[in-house]
């Protein structure tokens, strides 16, 4: 092929690369639909998740940066960790699974909060349901301890309380997913709970006893990264931007599903191929300690496996020792967590698999910085 014909088919091959990567945006319509695409039933799970206890989460981010985990898709379950990995990350599209419905309404949630805040201070002000300063403007360059301390110290606002709580609810309606009254009480429970607790707010589990070292939101908020760096989506004016701009987009998805169930991974798999994107990075948390209890490990690997990646795609995990030693614990904190390159993880699976938990979180390890 003459030298001019085959630097046309690379241009052309890269263009049309290009253009099929994730949309930069969505319409509700498209939104809504997709959501609805990739879901699939409701699931029970024994704790309230609207904050998360994975004191160690931002530990990952230092692994993030080391490692040039960068664009591409994110996929992750739970509450608003995710935002600050997504900070981290930059992907052009986010994903965010969970078994439980009442996750994707608290995605739906903290959606409406990003809407209408023009910054870090407004959106914390409507989280907690107070007043936001006059200027708010001028309190982009401020850190988030002052701006939490700024909250906690405003006093109790029932009247600002009662404007955060209409307007949250209906922008959550106008979404383009089909939400019933129901659905509209628990956004509003949600938004209830957050303003009574505030930054003090715990992770509740259900039936079991609760426990005190579990963090509170602010220790949470104000965490670090392994080099000692605040690095929570709130912590930079500039992250909390990226995400509320890829919220705004419509490029945030929350879908309903069971990581090793039929249809959500699979079908975000899917759709990523279809726009030759590939996933930057997949949270788990520990579900995978949850899917060897109900031995549907395997299926879960079967759809990590179908994900479209690279050399650079990782798993990161959270896993709870409660006392037993692990090599990459941190001193003081009650979660570690573990990234895994997925061709790391797909070797094992296809070597005859991982056989324990404890194999799962111990083997071929990224090391965290």
């Amino acid at each position: 092929m003459p030298r001019s014909f085959t630097l046309l088919f690379a241009v052309l091959a890269t263009a049309s690369s290009l253009s099929a990567q994730a949309p930069t945006r969505l319409t509700a319509a498209e939104f809504g639909a997709l959501v609805e695409r990739l879901s699939e039933s409701g699931g029970y799970f024994d704790t309230d998740n609207l904050v998360s206890n994975e004191d160690s989460y931002l530990h990952a981010i230092t692994g993030l940066e080391r490692h040039g985990v960068r664009g591409g898709a994110y996929l992750g379950v739970g509450p608003d960790q995710n935002f600050s990995y997504i900070a981290a990350i930059r992907p052009r599209i986010a994903f965010i699974i969970d078994i439980r419905r009442d996750n994707l309404l608290e995605q739906l949630w903290f959606k409406a909060l990003f809407h209408p805040a023009r910054n870090r201070v407004e959106f914390l002000a409507l989280l907690f349901g107070k007043a936001a300063p006059v200027d708010t403007a001028g309190w982009g360059a401020r850190d988030l301890e002052t701006l939490l301390g700024y909250l906690t110290r405003a006093p109790p606002d029932s009247v600002a309380a009662a404007r955060a709580r209409r307007l949250v609810r209906a922008r959550a309606a106008g979404f383009g997913i089909s939400v019933s009254a129901g659905d509209l009480s628990t956004i509003e429970r949600f938004h209830r709970t957050f303003i009574a607790e505030g930054p003090e707010l715990k992770l509740t589990t259900f039936g079991r006893p609760e426990r005190p070292d579990y963090p509170t939101y602010r220790r949470l908020l104000l965490e670090t990264d392994l080099t000692g760096r605040r690095a929570s989506y709130l912590a930079r004016e500039s992250d909390f931007q990226f995400v509320k701009s890829l919220a705004e987009r419509n490029l945030i998805v929350p879908v309903v599903g069971d990581l090793a169930g039929p249809t959500a991974v699979a079908a975000i798999g899917r759709y990523l191929a279809e726009h030759r994107e590939r996933v930057a990075a997949f949270y788990t948390s520990n579900v995978e300690q949850y899917l060897f209890r109900g031995r549907t490990f395997a299926r879960f690997a079967r759809n990590v496996a179908a994900l479209p990646h690279d050399q650079r795609s990782v798993i990161i995990r959270s896993f709870f020792p409660y006392g037993q030693p692990h090599p990459q614990a941190v001193p003081g904190y009650l979660s570690v967590q573990l990234l895994q390159t997925f061709d790391a993880f797909l070797a094992v699976q296809r070597a005859g698999g991982f056989r324990s938990y404890g194999e799962l979180v111990t083997r071929d390890l990224l090391p965290p910085r």
